[in-house]
């Protein structure tokens, strides 16, 4: 519908802006009696002229604009209300057993009826939401190849070095923000070469149905640099380039060259890097030059750190008497560690206070300066150096070691939060607060159930995963998941309509501290450390506004039309921007409306030339 005018040939091409995504209800617009009518003249002509798109084939069209896109009778008669038509989806996704069954429902009605893929998506994001992303996306992405069916973002393959460029523009949409990844590390299952193209089309689909970014303005993006999962490259079926891994030094220079021809393309983009097995490179080189940042090290660590502050507050121990072991010394764990000391320094102990606050353990043991081994540069500044010679060398010896109030999991190794380590956090701390946050839930530390059986039901508790409630001493309780979708929406939704030129640390701070604001006086009274979910969009208006505000302070912002709002009026305008897919028919509705009186109103209508 945005390309009326040019299909038609009355007007040049244009676009809708950004200012008309909010619509007021319109009437539908009926069909025209006289066939003689100048309406009737474009209603013959349209059904000639055009060709439909996938989008338009929505049973809540009215026929008028059925026959308008030349889709009348290519549907079924009924004109349908959003409401009916969810029942059918709800019905028809209820009749899957299996999660990649309703994964791949889902996949095939995004790219038949987007706009009622989102209004599913929105209207049940707590039932839709570990369908579309974690944790069904990893089977999703251990099958890609398999159950590929259709084109669903963009490949940019090493053999397209030199030539990056001609090849975003075979991408028909402007794009506002894009998700990358090499997969060379999803979620937990390693090395899946291009098959990780899930993780890029469902967190992109997360920035829609949760911050409202346009679904046309995402652009998923696959980086295919080889695959050393020798699995994939004997398997007929595996869609990827059939070469080694690009070395450390020809990936830095491809990945040059696609920072450059996006933002030639499009400038201002913001691209949100994500499982890269180092992703510290790539955010280290361009964080300052481009507008960038890193879900894995800096959404993870924000997200974590609003769950923090409130679990701290609610620990009743103050931030100088908290011990935070950590099993997992990757980029994750020290990206959520370094958030939480800037946390504990502006609670007001010293960076060197703060940092000694955490003990970083791998799969050698606990991270410490004699240790015998040479350490990844990203684990140095927590290597600790007043452990005595004494090596410690699992988990257990470690939480023996430090008696922590916190025992954060990054490790995907499942179930090593075992129940007589929950049993000694329970014993040492009143409130102990226990966060096994790998992905996917098999990966998961420890259960729910778990940690309230353990604890017996005294754990402050976030995971990564979804988990279902606890019943406990005939009280329900409710787990909190520290998943990256309270924050990531936010910050790319905030990052847009500020025109930042940089994602700032400060910005990726505020929304942590946004999120940690986000409760409700029932959430809070009931002790949770996260909002609930099915509550995401107000969320991320709360979550963008601490960006754009972050933002401003920083002097990156480049919207001139925030400037001297007050935050009723920011919450006002950042809501006006924010796609809503329930009101896609009504606008609908209105362009063809509109583009019936633009005709009419042009010198000589269509009749001559056009006829």
């Amino acid at each position: 519908m945005l390309r009326l005018g040019r299909k038609l040939g009355v007007f040049p091409f244009r676009t809708v802006s950004k200012d008309s995504y909010s619509v007021r209800p319109v009437k539908p617009l009926d069909p025209p009696k006289d066939p003689n009518c100048l309406s009737a003249s474009l209603f013959s002509m349209s059904s000639s002229d055009r060709t439909p798109e996938i989008g338009e084939f929505d049973t809540s069209h009215s026929i008028a604009v059925r026959r308008f896109n030349r889709t009348h009778g290519l549907i079924p008669p009924a004109v349908e209300d959003q409401d009916l038509q969810l029942q059918r989806c709800l019905k028809q996704l209820s009749q899957k057993q299996k999660s990649i069954d309703k994964y791949l429902y889902l996949s095939g009605l995004r790219n038949s009826n987007v706009h009622l893929f989102y209004r599913l998506a929105t209207n049940h994001i707590k039932d839709i939401a570990p369908l579309i992303y974690t944790p069904t996306v990893g089977d999703a992405c251990l099958q890609w190849s398999h159950n590929y069916v259709q084109p669903e973002g963009l490949y940019l393959s090493y053999a397209d070095k030199g030539r990056v460029a001609s090849v975003l523009h075979n991408w028909p949409h402007r794009a506002e923000i894009t998700v990358v990844t090499d997969g060379s590390r999803i979620l937990g299952l390693g090395d899946l070469g291009i098959n990780g193209m899930g993780i890029p089309v469902g967190k992109l689909a997360l920035y829609t149905a949760c911050a409202g970014i346009r679904p046309e303005a995402t652009l998923p993006l696959m980086l295919d640099l080889g695959t050393g999962n020798k699995e994939l490259l004997d398997d007929p079926l595996y869609m990827g380039s059939r070469r080694e891994k690009a070395s450390a030094r020809d990936e830095q220079e491809f990945m040059d060259e696609v920072m450059i021809a996006l933002n030639e393309k499009w400038p201002g983009i913001v691209v949100q890097f994500e499982d890269f097995k180092n992703p510290f490179p790539a955010l280290e080189r361009y964080q300052h030059k481009y507008t960038c940042f890193n879900d894995d090290i800096q959404g993870t660590g924000a997200v974590v750190l609003a769950g923090i502050i409130n679990a701290v507050k609610k620990s009743g121990v103050p931030v100088k008497g908290q011990r935070a072991v950590f099993m997992g010394a990757g980029s994750a764990g020290v990206g959520v560690a370094k958030q939480i000391v800037e946390y504990f320094m502006r609670e007001g102990l010293t960076e060197e206070q703060a940092r000694e606050c955490f003990w970083l353990v791998d799969t050698k043991g606990l991270v410490t300066n004699d240790r015998g081994d040479k350490l990844a540069d990203h684990k140095i500044y927590f290597s600790r150096n007043d452990n005595g010679g004494q090596q410690y060398k699992t988990l257990a010896e470690v939480v023996d070691y430090v008696k922590p109030t916190i025992l954060m999991g990054l490790s995907t190794m499942g179930g090593i939060f075992s129940p007589g380590i929950l049993k000694k956090m329970a014993g040492w701390n009143q409130r102990p607060i226990i966060f096994p946050l790998s992905n996917p839930s098999a990966n998961s530390e420890c259960t729910f159930e778990e940690a309230v059986k353990y604890t017996e039901g005294r754990a402050l508790f976030a995971s990564g995963s979804p988990f279902p409630p606890e019943t406990y001493e005939g009280q329900t309780l409710q787990p909190g998941q520290g998943n990256n979708m309270y924050v990531f929406p936010g910050i790319g939704l905030g990052t847009i309509l500020s025109k930042s030129t940089v994602v700032t640390q400060s910005m990726i701070y505020a929304s942590a501290e946004a999120l940690s604001t986000a409760l409700s006086p029932s959430e809070r009274s009931q002790g949770w450390l996260y909002p609930e979910i099915a509550r995401i969009r107000d969320v991320s208006v709360i979550v963008a506004m601490g960006v754009i505000r972050a933002a401003e302070k920083a002097g990156v912002d480049r919207e001139t039309r925030i400037e001297g709002m007050k935050d009723e009026e920011l919450e006002k305008w950042v809501r006006s921007k924010m796609y809503d897919p329930s009101e896609e028919t009504e606008r609908v509705e209105k362009e063809v409306h509109s583009f019936i009186e633009e005709v009419a109103a042009t010198k000589g209508g269509i009749r001559g030339a056009h006829l």
